[in-house]
């Protein structure tokens, strides 16, 4: 026990020297799914599913293809509207594939409320109102080109909107 001096008195405390650290055991190395979510690693995006959304998105006018952060986006006049987003990555939750679309919060907050199976709020741009589609399990298409038609009028210049006829 150590000894305060106090005064001309010697006063007991209950404080005692720390004891030397012990080195850290190893530990075990997570195998399977465990392995896999701890740093997971990119799986390449479903070819069906980025045709189809490439196929919508480039047929709409201006619309130009640039990939950013390993993914490919969907520009009209350089401002991203859609976003794919492959599964294995941070990007798409649940690890399925999806697309981001460009929105509006009310218009999200409908989408998602009314098909919960189909739709999600983004990680990122979710509180800025995107749409996240998911792109497995056979996706609304129609759904989806009508919300990606609608990120475009959003971000595409009035001179460049009024080309898209409806």
């Amino acid at each position: 026990m150590a000894v305060k001096r106090v005064g001309t008195t010697a006063k007991k405390t209950g404080w005692k020297k720390p004891a030397a650290k012990k080195p850290a055991a190893k530990k075990p190395v997570a195998k399977g799914k465990a392995a896999r979510r701890k740093h997971p690693i990119k799986v390449p995006p479903s070819r069906d599913a980025v045709e189809r959304l490439r196929q919508i998105c480039l047929a709409l006018p201006a619309t130009t293809e640039v990939e950013a952060w390993g993914e490919p986006t969907f520009r009209v006049n350089g401002k991203i509207f859609a976003m794919h987003a492959s599964s294995g990555t941070h990007h798409a939750g649940d690890d399925r594939p999806a697309v981001w679309i460009l929105s509006v919060s009310v218009e999200q907050d409908f989408v998602v409320r009314a098909r919960p199976d189909r739709y999600f709020k983004p990680p990122y741009v979710g509180p800025s109102g995107w749409i996240g589609a998911w792109l497995d399990r056979k996706p609304p298409w129609n759904e989806i080109e009508e919300l990606l038609r609608d990120g475009w009028r959003r971000r595409a210049p009035k001179k460049i909107a009024v080309l898209l006829e409806d």
